[in-house]
């Protein structure tokens, strides 16, 4: 258990009610993808795919090729493995941040990125179309940029959260990286390399890993703190 040790009283009502929150988010993402994975096991047809696909194919238009081929690549291995040793060489050098911040940050870069190649071996989904120039090769589900885009841009949401910054300057920053985070999930749809259901499964996983390593930074935060009280 992950808060083994600790008493009701070592956390605040807020603090309560973040993690309870946390762990309903945890569970309607963990089925929101199981169910998605046994359809896609039994190669079913999702309406939801067609239904947003002619959509998407309603709106193509030149300038907007453009912008979405930009946008994914902030979705894409190379952009976010550079962004990643930016991050951590930042908080190292910059930052009085507990090098915990890097040790958890780096679990949980590398292990999305791990199990995410995992899955696509096991499901084996074929892509509705293979473009090498958008990263739309290999298989299909789950989406990578999904998983690889929310557990990154995630944890940057999760650091500025837990900033001093004014209330305003971080609801601002955070919308902007959540609206991100949507935009390269839907330019990969619009750009045809995946299926909507590609991205939901990979939103729906990735924010599970992502609240799974920011639950284990806490717990070790918390721990360290505490030692250090009664050193």
């Amino acid at each position: 258990m992950i808060f083994q040790g600790t008493k009701p009283s070592d956390f605040s009502k807020r603090s309560i009610i973040i993690i309870l929150i946390g762990f309903v988010i945890i569970g309607l993402a963990v089925y929101l993808f199981a169910q998605l994975a046994e359809d896609v096991i039994e190669e079913e047809k999702f309406a939801f795919d067609q239904l947003v696909t002619d959509w998407v194919q309603g709106i193509q238009a030149p300038w907007l090729g453009t912008f979405f081929g930009w946008v994914t690549e902030l979705g894409s291995v190379m952009f976010l493995s550079i962004a990643s040793v930016l991050f951590a060489l930042f908080i190292f050098f910059f930052t009085k941040k507990s090098r915990w911040v890097i040790v958890y940050f780096a679990i949980n870069m590398l292990g999305i990125s791990l199990l995410t190649k995992v899955l696509k071996l096991i499901f084996e989904r074929q892509r509705p179309e293979v473009l090498a120039q958008y990263d739309g090769t290999g298989f299909s589900f789950p989406s990578g940029h999904s998983t690889g885009s929310i557990v990154f841009y995630g944890f940057m949401i999760y650091m500025v959260s837990t900033t001093g910054w004014k209330k305003s300057i971080r609801y601002i920053i955070n919308i902007l990286l959540g609206a991100l985070i949507f935009l390269i999930g839907f330019s990969r749809v619009y750009l045809g390399v995946h299926f909507p259901t590609d991205i939901l499964a990979g939103f729906a996983f990735g924010v599970s890993w992502l609240f799974v390593c920011i639950y284990a930074l806490e717990l070790t935060l918390w721990r360290q703190r505490r030692r250090q009280k009664k050193a």
